[in-house]
C-alpha cells in the first residue's frame, strides 16, 4: 500500500478485513442450503427462540443457516461492513446470556413489574445484524467514512448490549453511506450495495446493507437508524418491514447520528425484518427487557398490546404531498391498499395534510443549521462522495446573497425557497426554527384531533428503487413523505404492497407524457423524479406503503400494519415478489 494516500489505504485495508473474515468462515457457508437450514430459515422468531432456548437447536446451527444466506446476499448486493461469525464460533463463551422476562402463560400481566417472574431467554439464538452506526465493542463504527478506520468501540450500544443481554445473536454489521446521508448505499470505502431484486438499482439508504440482507434472509432482524427514512426508504424499496419508532422509545444511545448532539430532528434507532409477525414479536420483547434500565435516554414505557380484532377503523389517505406526485406503480399500490382496506368494512377517506413542503423546509434548515461542518468534518480530501452530497455541499457553500440571487430567477417556488432558507443559522435563529417546529407540530396535532383519524396511510416514496448513480435527480426534496414523520416525531412502519408491473404501470410515450395536465403541474423536483420512472425496466422491484400513527404508538401501528397485510391477502393480493433468494 506503499504511495497510497490515507483515505485509499485505510479503504483497501478494510475491505481486506471484510473478505478475511469472509475466507475465516466454514466451508459449508458457500453451499447451498439444505433442508435442515431452510427449516431454520422458516422459523418465526418465537419457535426459533423456543428451540435454540430449550437446547434443541444450537448456535451453530443458526449460523450456518443464516451465514449462507449472508455470504449469498454479499455476493449479490456487497452489503456487509463487517462479519462476527468466526469471533462467535471461535469464542469459548456462548455468544449470549438468558435474561427473564415475565411468563405469559402466568395469570400475571407481562408488563406488570411487580410480578413474579420465569427465567426465559427473550431473543435466545435470534441472529440481529447491525448498522454500521451502532457500536459493538471491539469493532469499528465507520458510519462510511474511512477516518473513522481502525477505532474499535471500547464498549457496546446500548441496543447491542439488550440484544445480547436477552441471547440475541449480533452475526455482521450492514453497510451505510458517509455520515447515513443520502438515497444509496454507496461509499468508497466499502462499495456500492445494490437492490437484491435488481442490480442495476438501488437498495435505499441509509439502511441499505441492512435491507439487502434483510430480503435475502442473511438477518432475521436489522437493527437500523432513522432521520429522513432511513430505515422505511429500504424496507420500501427492498420488499421488507420497518418500524419508525418516535424518539426515546427505542434505544438509541450508543448509536452514532448523523449530527451529533443536534436535537433539531433527532435519529431514530428502529428495527426492521423480512417478516411481520416477527418485527412485531422482536418489538414486543424488546420492551419487556425493560429498555430503559439500559438506556438513561429511554421512556420507561412498557409494551401496551393492541387488539384490532371486529375493529372499524378510520384511515386517511395521503395520495400525494406538495412535493412530487407519485409514479404509476406506486399510485397502484396505494389505491390496492384503499380497495383491500375498504373491502373489509374500514373507512378509508382522503386526506389533504397541512403543508408538507413547509414542513420539510424547518427540517431541512435544522439538519443544516451548522452549514453541514458537522457532516463534512469527518470527509477525506480524496474521498468520493454521493453526487446528492456533492450538490448538498455546494448549495451551503453558495454566499447567501447569491443564493438570493439565484433564487430570484429560479421558476420553481420550492427550489427558490431552499436557496434561500437552507444555510447556517445563528444560534438565535436555530431557536427560532425550534419554535417554528413546534408550532407545526400543533397545528398537525388539532388537524388529526379533528380528523378523527386512527391511522394515515400514505406512499413512503412516490417511486420505486432508482436507478444506480441517480440520487442527485431525486434529491432529499423527493422524500417529504417519510422525513414529515421524523419532523412531526410520529411513528410509522411500512410494509410491502407489490411489485412494478410494466402492462399496469407504464406512463405516456416519452413524446406525449410532457404534454398532459399531469406533468403540466410537476414542479422540478417532481419532473425529476419522473425521469428517473421507467416501469418496462423497473419491472419486479418491490412497492410498500406506509401506517402512521401518533407519537408512541408503535404497537398500534405495528397492529395498523398488520390490518393492511390482512386486508390484501384477503382480497388475494398479499405481497409475492415471485424471486425466490
Amino acid at each position: 500500500m506503499f504511495g497510497l494516500s490515507p483515505h485509499r489505504r485505510d479503504c483497501r485495508a478494510k475491505q481486506l478485513e471484510r473478505q478475511n473474515q469472509l475466507d475465516a468462515l466454514p466451508s459449508a457457508y458457500t453451499e447451498p442450503c439444505t433442508e435442515e437450514d431452510n427449516k431454520i430459515l422458516d422459523l418465526s422468531l418465537t419457535d426459533l427462540v423456543h428451540n435454540h432456548a430449550s437446547g434443541s437447536l444450537s448456535t451453530r446451527s443458526i449460523l450456518q443457516a443464516y451465514g449462507k444466506k449472508v455470504v449469498a446476499a454479499q455476493k449479490a448486493t456487497n452489503c456487509l461492513a463487517a462479519v462476527l461469525i468466526p469471533d462467535i464460533l471461535d469464542s469459548d463463551a456462548p455468544p449470549q446470556i438468558p435474561s427473564t422476562f415475565h411468563d405469559s402463560t402466568s395469570n400475571t400481566s407481562d408488563t406488570d413489574v411487580s410480578s413474579p417472574v420465569r427465567e426465559k431467554p427473550l431473543l435466545s439464538g435470534v441472529p440481529v445484524s447491525i448498522k454500521d452506526c451502532i457500536d459493538i465493542q471491539g469493532y469499528d463504527t465507520t458510519i462510511g467514512y474511512s477516518s473513522r478506520v481502525n477505532q474499535p468501540a471500547s464498549s457496546s450500544a446500548a441496543i447491542v448490549r439488550l440484544l445480547h443481554s436477552a441471547g440475541a445473536i449480533t452475526h455482521v454489521k450492514t453497510t451505510t453511506p458517509p455520515g447515513m446521508l443520502g438515497l444509496e448505499t454507496s461509499s468508497d470505502l466499502f462499495g456500492r450495495t445494490s437492490n437484491p431484486y435488481n442490480a442495476d438499482y438501488v437498495s435505499g439508504a441509509s439502511t441499505g446493507g441492512g435491507g439487502a440482507l434483510l430480503a435475502y434472509k442473511g438477518s432475521m432482524i436489522e437493527i437500523g437508524t432513522d432521520i429522513g427514512g432511513s430505515v422505511r426508504l429500504p424496507a420500501h424499496w427492498c420488499g421488507i418491514y420497518a418500524m419508525k419508532s418516535s424518539i426515546g422509545r427505542f434505544p438509541g444511545w450508543g448509536a452514532t447520528s448523523p449530527l451529533p448532539g443536534f436535537e433539531g430532528v433527532e435519529t431514530s434507532c428502529s428495527p426492521m425484518s423480512s417478516r411481520l409477525d416477527n418485527l412485531e414479536e422482536f418489538w414486543k420483547r424488546v420492551m419487556m427487557m425493560r429498555p430503559w434500565e439500559y438506556d438513561h435516554t429511554c421512556i420507561p414505557i412498557p409494551w401496551r398490546p393492541v387488539n384490532l380484532r371486529g375493529r372499524k377503523l378510520r384511515w386517511g389517505v395521503m395520495w400525494e404531498d406538495d412535493l412530487v406526485v407519485p409514479t404509476p406503480a406506486c399510485r397502484r399500490a396505494l389505491q390496492m391498499t384503499v380497495d383491500a382496506l375498504r373491502k373489509q368494512g374500514h373507512e378509508v377517506v382522503d386526506f389533504t395534510p397541512p403543508s408538507i413542503s413547509k414542513g420539510i423546509l424547518i427540517g431541512l434548515q435544522l439538519c443544516f443549521s451548522d452549514g453541514g461542518q458537522d457532516f463534512f468534518s469527518f470527509v477525506r480530501k480524496d474521498e468520493k462522495l454521493d453526487p446528492l452530497l456533492v450538490g448538498t455541499k455546494t448549495l451551503l457553500s453558495i454566499p447567501l446573497f447569491i443564493k438570493r440571487i439565484l433564487a430570484a430567477v429560479t421558476p420553481d417556488a420550492l427550489q427558490s425557497a431552499i436557496l434561500t432558507s437552507v444555510h447556517a443559522k445563528t444560534p438565535a435563529q436555530e431557536r427560532a426554527l425550534v419554535v417554528e417546529r413546534e408550532q407545526y407540530r400543533a397545528h398537525w396535532r388539532d388537524v388529526l384531533e379533528e380528523s378523527g383519524f386512527d391511522y394515515i396511510l400514505c406512499l413512503p416514496h412516490p417511486a420505486p428503487a432508482i436507478p444506480r448513480g441517480t440520487s442527485e435527480k431525486a434529491t432529499f426534496a423527493s422524500c417529504g413523505s417519510m422525513m414529515i414523520w421524523n419532523i412531526l416525531d410520529y411513528s410509522a412502519g411500512v410494509l410491502p404492497v407489490t411489485t412494478v408491473q410494466p402492462a399496469l404501470d407504464a406512463l405516456p410515450p416519452a413524446a406525449d407524457f410532457p404534454r398532459t395536465p399531469e406533468y403540466a403541474r410537476m414542479g422540478v423536483v417532481a419532473r425529476d423524479v419522473y425521469a428517473l420512472y421507467d416501469a418496462q425496466k423497473m419491472e419486479g422491484l418491490p412497492i410498500g406503503v406506509q401506517v402512521v400513527g401518533r407519537r408512541f404508538e408503535e404497537e398500534a401501528v405495528l397492529a395498523g400494519m398488520r390490518v393492511v397485510e390482512e386486508a390484501l391477502a384477503a382480497d388475494g393480493k398479499g405481497f409475492n415478489s415471485g424471486k425466490v433468494f
